[in-house]
């Protein structure tokens, strides 16, 4: 399944196939898609939601379609959550466990508003015509938590809402829990809870502490706990709930949480606060300053960390930007369970983290070309191998784009797009990756596969309504069922391993209006 340009397609891959079946608006028939952004897309059985902002409507839009056994898809219905903008260039609005469908959305306080409850979380079913009056509340009194002691009003308030929805359920049903705290954010979804860290704003960028509050909310629907904290994340991928029952989160002094571009400009000293979970309380106390080890501050902007297995590792690249000439820079990995910290030299930027098993690959640029750096993590950590892929910079920035299957304890395969040389991170929004680059790790050793390529002289017009630039990407390897895809906009290459080398079979260009397949 495929969610592109606001559509929704199927591209059928049993008993070996690669063929188009089903496409149908990422909308309902009597909405104008026009300034709303469907960009998520979770399946549940024969459900199929897809997430959107609607600028026009204003709140967070839920499409539900159907899927049969053929692959055929259908429209079943919309609803809207009251919402304010929840985007962020690293994080996701919604999660799925099980057949609960799992959101966080921020609502901003106005506390002269003359009537209080038309801010707080509700559900609406939409048709032509719906109004603003059709929203239920699905958040009682009792649901709605605010920390023990004095809230700073002076950078706004925010009902920091985490709503879950059953898909299971025919009627779409909806519960939410709702915490007060500083409109600033970061959320991360961990097996038991949600953790919400709000940040004030006022003080963003300024050389003191930031004070913040740290959220916790069960997500068996018991009540939140909270504790007080200092400075602030950078996005999801700051922290580790661990199985000794301690929640391990990366911060930096000057950061105002994930919202929009919050987590590119993230700045300030770095620290690991870890902290047992028995420690969350009513909100009246703080984490100590004990709980904080304090860590270097690397050189540069573009911030990016990781936990992999026992290590914390974090560094700095290019980022959004235009690629850097930086032909060293530092990897830090940090023990996160006793504080223990190495400094590994890269022969280029840190501009993606990733796991190999219980090792990691960092990949970055050195303004020009790409290079693949393994890390072996063991009892300390250390570069093991290197490849460089001449003239290629990344196609992709999200975690999603980059894939690694694995074959055995110490050997696999990866994927990443790669696109032209020197071009900007943020160029991925509007073009289209030249390829996706397959390498073979064998015990952190890399060997390049080669590549599966795009044919974008023959794109076609989509006459795309909603959604026509790709917030999460375009592209992306496919490890299914013992095949070989990657998916570059409108086309589905299929490749085939031989000799240590993969070719291509065949492709499927699924854009609507348009089926052709070609074989090799």
């Amino acid at each position: 399944m495929v969610l592109r340009r606001g559509r929704l397609f199927t591209v059928a891959i049993g008993d070996g196939a690669l063929k188009p079946i089903s496409a149908v608006d990422a909308f309902g028939p009597d909405i104008d898609p026009r300034y709303t952004w469907y960009d998520e897309m979770l399946v549940s059985a024969d459900t199929v939601a897809v997430i959107g902002y609607s600028y026009e409507r204003g709140g967070t839009e839920v499409g539900l379609f159907n899927i049969d056994r053929t692959g055929n898809l259908s429209y079943r219905s919309t609803y809207h959550l009251r919402s304010n903008d929840y985007y962020s260039s690293r994080n996701y609005a919604s999660r799925l466990i099980g057949s609960k469908l799992i959101f966080y959305t921020p609502l901003y306080m106005y506390p002269d508003s003359n009537d209080p409850f038309a801010q707080f979380p509700a559900v609406r079913k939409w048709h032509k015509g719906a109004t603003a009056g059709e929203f239920q509340r699905i958040v009682s009194a009792t649901r709605v938590y605010r920390p023990e002691g004095q809230i700073n009003t002076s950078s706004g308030l925010a009902l920091h809402t985490v709503t879950v929805c059953d898909l299971a359920q025919g009627d779409f049903k909806c519960e939410a829990t709702a915490v007060l705290g500083p409109p600033g954010r970061v959320f991360y979804v961990s097996p038991e809870s949600v953790y919400v860290w709000t940040t004030d704003w006022s003080r963003y960028g300024q050389q003191a502490a930031q004070r913040s509050m740290l959220f916790r909310m069960p997500l068996d629907g018991s009540g939140p706990s909270a504790m007080g904290v200092s400075g602030s994340p950078v996005d999801q991928f700051s922290f580790l709930e661990s199985e000794d029952k301690h929640l391990n989160v990366l911060v930096r002094a000057d950061s105002g949480g994930d919202g929009m571009w919050n987590a590119e400009g993230a700045n300030g000293d770095v620290a690991l606060m870890r902290v047992p979970l028995s420690s969350f309380n009513d909100g009246s106390e703080s984490a100590s300053s004990w709980d904080y080890h304090r860590l270097p501050k690397p050189k540069g902007y573009t911030f990016q960390n990781r936990f992999v297995g026992e290590y914390l590792l974090y560094g700095t690249g290019s980022g959004w930007g235009a690629p850097e000439n930086k032909n060293k820079s530092s990897l830090y990995a940090v023990r996160w369970a006793d504080g223990e910290i190495n400094e590994v030299s890269l022969n280029h930027g840190v501009d993606r983290i990733e796991a190999l098993g219980s090792d990691a690959i960092v990949v970055g640029t050195d303004g020009q070309d790409l290079h693949f750096s393994s890390i072996r993590l063991g009892n300390s950590a250390e570069v093991a191998d290197e490849y460089i892929r001449k003239g290629a910079s990344q196609g992709e920035l999200r975690s999603q784009g980059f894939f690694y299957k694995s074959d055995g304890p110490n050997s696999g395969v990866l994927g990443l797009p790669i696109s032209v040389p020197g071009r900007a991170g943020y160029r991925h929004l509007f073009e289209g990756s030249a390829a996706i680059l397959f390498l073979r790790n064998s015990s952190l050793h890399f060997e390049e596969l080669g590549e599966l390529g795009a044919e974008s002289d023959k794109a076609v017009d989509d006459k795309c309504r909603a959604s026509c630039v790709d917030w999460y990407g375009n592209s992306r390897p496919l490890f299914v069922r013992g095949r070989v895809l990657a998916l570059l906009g409108y086309e589905i290459v299929e490749g085939s391993l031989k000799d240590g080398r993969i070719l291509e079979t065949r492709r499927v260009n699924y854009a609507p209006q348009r089926t052709q397949i070609t074989r090799n």
